[in-house]
């Protein structure tokens, strides 16, 4: 074997087939552990009353869509909720019809939990990633990406709130987190990368935030070909529900106020933390210029740090924080993207012990569950009092300070051209000649 195929050959390996093969204690410990939160899971949906109220109306969609009802007209469930996607998502919910509503509920948890270490997998190779050129980062992804490692941050990752509302309600949001971060994860030229971020943003139309961060970023293809993903998306669903794409496209996607009210502690957006501070339902301007503000700035930090630092990854999660910031309801389980945030801390907490207390805040703060200790029945959420409102709004402030974070952490090195394909988090000692003449041969193979 050539050195250069030796050193080509690192990233390929599987590091968790020999504990499949051959379980050690690390294994069998965390597989212990995942069945403990598992049985812990069912013990709690067995003995608490979990409507899962969103698979309900994926379902009702997927009705209308099948049957050629009206699918902006109907309610279901005690709580009267409408259809609030486009009708392309209308014809993905169509198979939901196969399915008795009970068993349905079955297997939208059951696939929940399934893309948790789907989206650990991703957020893993976006965070410890940095090309073959750099044994450490390599190393480091083989152990995170271990099958120890995967099952035991499963384990614990489905207590995460907003995991754990997602599975509560049966949402969609954990598919199209893997989604886009899987297109995003693709390298710069490969063929279609984007078109799956227009795909989702036929299903949910907040992902295409990630669109303009590929155009904002000079990807300028893979943007057009977002676009061009969501063009086909639009037009499946004018194909099939005519009438249904022409009444959302014109009236209902601008009616935010049927997925409902902004100023619940629920809704863990900029508009939901303004409404309660503010003690009204309608900030009216001030929040449209607040979240216009934080748009504009949270897409700056996005794409300096990609050009500073070269980070796709921390580029595309402040896309994610600045669209959850601005969108004007993100409910608690939107914040899904806490899972690949966590790993990117995790990244970067070796050796410092004031970046392991941050990795630990962080992940108490998506854990404490704060917004629903405070009264919030009826109208209390618009009467909580100051010291309250901080406890009611943890990812609103948490998605700010991040943002200015960031923003602080890449303008401490000089503007240059990003990275590249070989994205380096770590830096990396100088390198002699022959293996710069190998870094450079490797990636043309």
């Amino acid at each position: 074997m050539s050195a250069a195929e030796g050193t080509r050959s690192v990233p390929h390996r599987r590091p968790w087939v020999r504990h499949i093969t051959r379980p050690d204690r690390k294994t069998l410990a965390a597989v212990l552990l995942l069945v403990v939160s598992a049985s812990a899971l069912a013990v709690v949906f067995r003995l608490v009353p979990l409507s899962m109220s969103d698979i309900a109306v994926y379902r009702a969609e997927g009705e209308a869509a099948a049957s050629g009802g009206d699918l902006y007209g109907f309610t279901v469930t005690e709580w009267k909720l409408p259809a609030t996607y486009p009708p392309f998502a209308a014809l993905l919910f169509i198979p939901t019809t196969w399915l008795p509503l009970g068993a349905l509920k079955v297997a939208s948890v059951l696939v929940n939990v399934a893309l948790i270490p789907v989206l650990l997998h991703l957020s893993y190779k976006a965070a410890y990633t940095t090309g073959t050129t750099d044994p450490r980062g390599t190393a480091r992804l083989s152990a995170a990406r271990t099958l120890p490692a995967v099952l035991a941050a499963t384990a614990l990752a489905i207590w995460l709130e907003p995991v754990f509302q997602t599975l509560v309600f049966g949402q969609i949001n954990l598919a199209l987190t893997c989604l886009v971060l899987w297109d995003l994860a693709r390298p710069d030229g490969a063929r279609l990368k984007g078109f799956a971020i227009g795909i989702a943003t036929g299903v949910k139309l907040t992902p295409a935030v990630f669109a303009v961060y590929l155009l904002i970023t000079g990807r300028v293809r893979a943007a057009c070909t977002a676009l061009a993903g969501f063009a086909v998306s639009v037009l499946l669903g004018l194909l099939v529900l005519p009438d249904a794409s022409v009444e959302f496209w014109t009236r209902r996607m601008f009616e935010t106020g049927r997925v409902g009210k902004a100023w619940i502690v629920d809704n863990q957006s900029l508009q939901g933390l303004l409404t309660r501070v503010l003690h009204t339902p309608e900030p009216g301007l001030l929040w449209a210029a607040l979240a216009l503000a934080a748009g504009m700035a949270g897409l700056l930090v996005a794409r300096q740090v990609y050009l500073r630092r070269g980070l796709d990854s921390w580029g595309v999660l402040c896309t994610a924080v600045t669209a959850l910031l601005v969108s004007p309801i993100s409910w608690s389980h939107h914040w899904v993207w806490c899972v690949p945030l966590l790993v990117a801390l995790g990244a970067h907490t070796r050796g410092v012990r004031w970046r392991r207390v941050l990795l630990a805040a962080v992940a108490v703060a998506f854990t404490a569950r704060t917004m629903w200790v405070v009264p919030h029945q009826g109208d209390l959420d618009l009467k909580l009092p100051w010291w309250q409102q901080p406890l009611a709004a943890p990812y609103p402030l948490l998605g700010l300070a991040l943002l200015a974070a960031v923003a602080w952490w890449s303008r401490r090195t000089p503007a240059g051209p990003p990275a590249g394909p070989a994205r380096r988090p770590f830096p990396l000692p100088r390198a002699s000649r022959p293996a710069r003449e190998l870094s450079t041969r490797i990636p043309e193979r």
